[in-house]
């Protein structure tokens, strides 16, 4: 009996593999492989509206769809490793499983502080279990600290002000998200939270964790002196490539100066036969030569399909892969009333023009070398998506600012 296609990861990334193999034709065995009890399941709304209570289930599909699609399912294991010479994945469990080819899409792990004391009411977000967590803890809470103004970090306090927390959000940089969108945009965002009543206090971090006689957190001291009060602390420092399983397998990694991850080339192909990688764990070789990852919610499908069309070309000789069109990354946050959209691959050194809209809405255009490379905008998402087209075609800035 051939040995199944088997995915590490049974998140977006994973599912979507799954999916393009059944799409493209594959008849095979075909296994899922995750470390949560939970078939796979929507990540963005945890921040919000699951932990605001809004909604309870974030799955991705039904129970039913992966009988349909004949997808075994092994969940509440991790993978241990990975036996090349013998195509075997090995289960932390002490099972193994023989594989045809394995495809690497376990995601991320948020990062912690370290140095502070583990206390009680101190929390981190990235599965559903974190959420849920953080959701129950919310309801008795009166104050919050926030350590990180990334995306979750910057979500999370918006839905804290919305159950009427005070909230404190310490960033170390600038401002809110300067790493990925430039202290200008940064700026706006902070101003954005401080109006919902945020103290947003930056270019500090947390020196001391204060607890109450039973070991729960009370508040903290910031790297400024000043004291903080809070019943409820949330790490949003950032998330770090779940690669560790790998350690000892030879499938090669890339440095964790450089992002981490599972070095692949441009479809996803490892430097182990047979394996792959996918998604946010996945260091893709670009046109320029070097090695990114991409941990966009829409980049996860693309790489999905990519990976799909090269397994079956190797498990059908002679097949052709059809081109798969590069899309233009976008990713999306939602703050309070205002949607934060980007298109494109913004950087914090790329020239930039903002346009203010009403209230707390913008657009902001960056350009390198006098070339758009992306657009990012809150509140005015018909003028970022218009943008898609001009960026896939590197226009010219100055002739995207003239009708404006």
């Amino acid at each position: 009996m051939t040995a199944p296609i088997v995915i590490v990861g049974a998140g977006l990334a994973g599912l979507r593999t799954a999916e393009e193999l059944r799409r493209a034709g594959y008849e095979g065995g075909l296994v899922l492989v995750g470390d949560e009890d939970r078939p796979p399941y929507d990540r963005p709304p945890l921040s919000k509206q699951f932990v605001r209570g809004e909604v309870e289930d974030t799955a991705l599909r039904p129970p039913e769809f992966f009988a349909e699609q004949q997808i075994e399912l092994r969940l509440g294991v991790a993978a241990a490793g990975i036996d090349i010479a013998h195509r075997r994945l090995l289960l932390a469990d002490g099972s193994e499983l023989e594989y045809a080819h394995l495809v690497i899409a376990t995601g991320l792990r948020p990062r912690r502080l370290t140095g502070l004391p583990e206390l009680a009411g101190i929390h981190v977000l990235r599965s559903h279990d974190d959420a849920a967590g953080l959701r129950a803890a919310v309801g008795s809470a009166r104050s919050a600290l926030v350590i990180g103004a990334g995306f979750i970090g910057c979500e999370v306090a918006a839905s804290f002000r919305a159950e009427g927390l005070d909230v404190v959000l310490v960033e170390p940089q600038a401002a809110p998200l300067a790493g990925v969108l430039g202290e200008q945009v940064g700026e706006r965002v902070a101003e954005m939270h401080r109006a919902k009543g945020v103290d947003v206090r930056c270019g500090l971090g947390v020196s001391l964790l204060h607890a109450d006689e039973n070991g729960a957190v009370r508040g903290a001291e910031l790297s400024d002196g000043s004291e903080v009060a809070a019943d409820l602390v949330v790490f949003g420092v950032g998330s770090r490539p779940e690669v560790e399983w790998l350690a000892e397998s030879g499938v090669e990694l890339a440095p964790a100066g450089a992002g981490g991850g599972v070095l692949a080339d441009e479809n996803g192909r490892t430097s182990a036969a047979g394996v792959w990688a996918a998604g946010d764990v996945a260091a893709w070789r670009t046109p320029a030569g070097a090695h990114r990852r991409m941990e966009h919610w829409t980049s996860a499908g693309e790489q999905a399909r990519v990976v799909a069309l090269h397994i079956l070309a190797e498990l059908v000789p002679g097949t052709e892969v059809p081109a798969v069109p590069a899309q233009v990354p976008y990713f999306w946050s939602d703050q309070y009333e205002l949607k934060l959209q980007a298109l494109g691959k913004p950087s914090p050194a790329d020239d930039l023009h903002v346009e203010p809209g009403n209230g707390h809405a913008f657009i902001a255009y960056y350009s390198r070398d006098g070339i758009l490379t992306a657009v990012v905008g809150a509140g005015m998402a018909g003028k970022v998506m218009k943008a898609r087209g001009k960026i896939a075609a590197g226009a010219r800035v100055a002739d995207v600012l003239a009708p404006a």
